[in-house]
């Protein structure tokens, strides 16, 4: 069996094994199976644009007619060269035509398969990993060391530091995604160009989330002491595919301008100006939920929320089998003790 963890993942992508030339890359973050297939494509042709060098095959019209992986992998190209197939996996199994192929000699050849989660059963995940020519690769959500590296990588680049606290809150608010995270990363270090520092208030203004629009009745309903609601807003949240990491950086968010809307609150403002102050871009349509939350959580209260925030980001990181219930659990638990004082 070969599937590979940790750093021989890092070996194997520096310098893949010509011996396996079949690459399945699987898992949740979708950005991380990209990246890599992007890598590996690069590295086995001359160029990717060329379509005698580079075939993009569909998985699930494969699972119709498997033969016909085997018959691209023993194309001989007419001018030489190296070659290379890129696979989509779908929901139909072509996992015959890499059984074929595991008996077969391909010379000159790079086939990388792209997947989403694949069960150990999953008859594409154990054809490429009983396979001797073949190696499966599992992607899942970056780890804290994982952006930790990231981040640096990324600002060494644009040749910028990062102060101690905008880097704690930038941790928070990538993962999930790797894609997403270079590209907030690279976002952020735009508009700090030629400052030499990012700050968090640099983070703040500059990083977020896409979809937090759609993770706003989800979060609206935890502050406001709704759990019935946050059960079915996560669980709309969840069939739509949104990843659990996204879901708690979006309530960092929230309970870091909330927050700052309590301490405003405190020093004698009224909530209508407090949430007005508190959230520079709050939409109108809630500022009653806003208002709402205010009434539950004071300033010290919000710390020990984002305390608890903060341990359920990195459970999930640690435990990415369990982030959907790692992260409803906490959702749950700030509902439940929202009409709770003291």
């Amino acid at each position: 069996m070969v599937a590979l963890r940790g750093k021989d993942i890092d070996g194997f992508l520096a310098r893949p094994d010509p011996a396996r030339p079949i690459i399945l890359l699987y898992g949740p973050d979708a950005g991380l199976v990209r990246e890599r297939a992007n890598a590996l494509i690069s590295s086995a042709v001359e160029d990717p644009n060329d379509p005698f060098s580079l075939v993009r095959l569909d998985g699930d019209d494969l699972a119709a007619e498997p033969s016909r992986l085997v018959d691209e992998a023993m194309t001989v190209p007419l001018l030489g060269g190296r070659r290379a197939i890129r696979i989509k996996a779908g929901s139909r199994s072509f996992a015959s035509g890499v059984d074929t192929l595991a008996n077969s000699t391909i010379q000159d050849c790079r086939i990388v398969i792209e997947a989403g989660e694949l069960r150990p059963e999953s008859p594409l995940r154990k054809a490429c990993e009983r396979a001797k020519n073949a190696v499966a690769i599992a992607c899942y959500p970056d780890t804290e060391r994982d952006l930790a590296r990231l981040i640096d990588e990324e600002l060494r680049a644009s040749d910028l530091k990062i102060a101690p606290d905008a880097r704690a809150a930038l941790m928070s608010l990538l993962g999930g995604d790797r894609q997403a995270s270079r590209n907030e990363l690279r976002k952020i270090a735009l508009y700090a160009h030629g400052q030499g520092e990012i700050t968090l208030l640099d983070v703040m203004a500059v990083v977020s989330d896409a979809s937090d629009f759609k993770l706003d009745p989800v979060i609206d309903a935890a502050f406001a002491g709704r759990p019935a609601a946050v059960e079915a807003e996560f669980a709309k949240a969840m069939v739509a595919g949104t990843y659990p990491g996204l879901v708690i950086s979006a309530a960092q968010r929230f309970v870091a301008a909330l927050h700052k809307a309590a301490l405003l609150m405190e020093e004698g403002a009224s909530a209508s100006s407090a949430t007005e102050r508190g959230f520079p871009r709050l939409h109108f349509s809630r500022k009653a939920s806003v208002e709402t939350a205010l009434s539950h959580f004071s300033a010290p209260r919000l710390v020990q929320v984002m305390d608890q925030l903060a341990r359920a980001a990195l459970e999930t990181r640690k435990q990415a089998a369990l982030a959907s219930a790692i992260t409803q659990r906490a959702l749950m638990s700030i509902a439940v003790n929202a009409r709770r004082r003291g």
